[in-house]
């Protein structure tokens, strides 16, 4: 199959990115990290090793650094100038997990997965480097991100060209993400969803945050003939249009899906076989005070 993204031009985009900072540029990862910090203290447990995947700033790891829960931090990236910031660090290509099977007791990766091609890979991996009983907690923008800068962009360049060509990428849907957990083989698989809603003064603000994320076009299918100031000035006018609140600023969704899955252990609680209940539904209502 084709890739849907050109994860080449992603990381030239991040790097990019890293080398020309904007202040609060930021915002979404520093949102995420601190609802991994939620998460990860609902978990009542210590943690040896944890590999941070591809998070392309050290938020992620001084996150479980921070929790007090982890011995041993490892940051995964695919170039060294991602790991500015400290820390123990292995470069690797996107996409893999360069550690020995049941190696590690926490995999986390934040706003990495959206930008790959083959996410049941990578869960796949992921679960096989973990130690039975080990947990993978992960963040990724998720399907509804944007949708609103994808639709104004649409309508935009089809009622100016009579086509469009794509210029935001497919999010996957949180149903979706429950069942490649089920699908890489972790256990107790759950999958929800967080929206952030950002609200801007013009479709421009908006495109120059996501520029310094790094969060540019960076799809297969994408036009290789750069947008007209016509194509975007008419894009902002839709966006206002339908989009803004009012006080004239205009709202920009971010779907959060977060992911969590257990290597499967056989101290973990399991559902009961069906057939297996000692006492039967029809038992219990026909009970004197059943309903």
């Amino acid at each position: 199959m084709q890739p849907i993204m050109d994860t080449s031009l992603w990381l030239a985009h991040k790097r990019r990115a890293l080398t020309h900072p904007v202040d609060g540029a930021d915002f979404l990862m520093r949102r995420t990290a601190e609802d991994l910090a939620d998460r990860l203290g609902a978990v009542e447990r210590r943690f040896g090793k944890a590999a941070v995947l591809f998070c392309q700033t050290p938020a992620a790891a001084e996150t479980l650094a921070e929790s007090g829960k982890v011995a041993d931090i490892v940051r995964v990236e695919t170039d060294t100038a991602f790991l500015s910031g400290g820390g123990a660090g292995l470069i690797a290509p996107l996409e893999t997990v360069p550690f020995e099977p049941e190696s590690l007791d926490l995999a986390v990766s934040l706003l990495s997965l959206q930008a790959m091609n083959d996410i049941p890979g990578m869960l796949i991996q992921i679960r096989r480097a973990l130690r039975p009983d080990g947990l993978f907690l992960g963040a990724f923008a998720g399907a509804g991100t944007l949708f609103e800068l994808r639709e104004s962009l649409l309508a935009a360049e089809t009622e100016l060209y009579g086509g469009a060509s794509p210029r935001v990428i497919p999010f996957t849907d949180v149903r979706d993400a429950g069942t490649l957990l089920q699908r890489a083989g972790l256990a107790l698989p759950v999958a929800d969803v967080e929206t952030v809603t950002v609200r801007y003064a013009s479709l421009f603000n908006l495109m120059a945050d996501l520029r310094a994320m790094g969060e540019t076009n960076a799809l297969t299918d994408r036009s290789r003939r750069p947008g007209s100031r016509k194509l975007f000035a008419r894009a902002a006018e839709i966006y206002a249009e339908r989009f803004s609140d009012p006080d004239g600023r205009m709202r920009a969704s971010f779907s959060i899906v977060w992911m969590s899955g257990w290597a499967p252990d056989a101290s973990q609680q399991k559902p009961l076989k069906p057939g297996s209940a000692k006492v039967s539904l029809k038992a219990i209502l026909e009970a004197p005070g059943g309903q």
